[in-house]
């Protein structure tokens, strides 16, 4: 429970947040690392993997 402190709230960590981080938010992070390397790799093939 928050409380108040020299006119100031305090509150834990948890309380503050509102909630825990669940697996979504690591989800995420893996999900665009992936497209970021998936896009560096379709770059460089169109520029530079179509040698004639």
């Amino acid at each position: 429970m928050a409380r108040m402190e020299d006119g100031h709230i305090v509150e834990t960590a948890m309380e503050a947040r509102g909630a825990e981080r669940g697996p979504t938010v690591r989800n995420v992070l893996v999900a665009g690392t992936a497209l970021v390397i998936a896009t560096f790799v379709v770059v460089y093939i169109v520029y530079f993997g179509g040698g004639q």
